[in-house]
């Protein structure tokens, strides 16, 4: 099976399999602006107890972490990458999905009806926000750099 396959079978039991990266050709052919290239490559999980989290991913999956500080952790390397943030809130898995042009994917989810939750901010691997989509699930997107 291929990296590409692999990560598609993934991103579809995760339940991403919306989130497929693309520039949709009858928007350009029309003479209307490009949409900023977004693609899946990151989730972001809250860990309450985040040594405890690391030591299950590390006995159960065999991943390794990369501490970035005492409330952060991430698994590097791979195509989709994981990170362990210490906290509570959000409960469920926060996508994080890459963009070209940040402050293009900001107003084009804006424009789509997300609700900003965090304003575009600097952090370790470039910069980022956060929206909820209609359904309330949180995201992130973000720029490297």
């Amino acid at each position: 099976m291929t990296k590409r396959r692999r990560l598609l079978a993934w991103m579809a039991l995760a339940g991403l399999g919306g989130f497929l990266s693309y520039r949709p050709a009858a928007a350009i052919a029309k003479g209307k602006p490009a949409m900023p290239k977004i693609t899946p490559n990151y989730l972001e999980m809250k860990a309450s107890d985040l040594p405890a989290s690391k030591a299950f991913y590390e006995k159960a999956f065999g991943f390794a972490f990369t501490d970035y500080g005492p409330d952060y952790a991430a698994v590097e390397g791979g195509p989709v990458q994981i990170g362990l943030a210490a906290g509570r809130e959000p409960v469920a898995p926060m996508p994080t999905l890459e963009s070209d042009d940040l402050e293009a994917s900001l107003a084009q989810v804006t424009a789509a009806g997300g609700e900003i939750v965090r304003e575009i901010f600097a952090f370790p691997g470039g910069r980022r926000f956060e929206c909820l989509d209609p359904s309330g699930n949180r995201l992130a997107i973000y720029q490297p750099g």
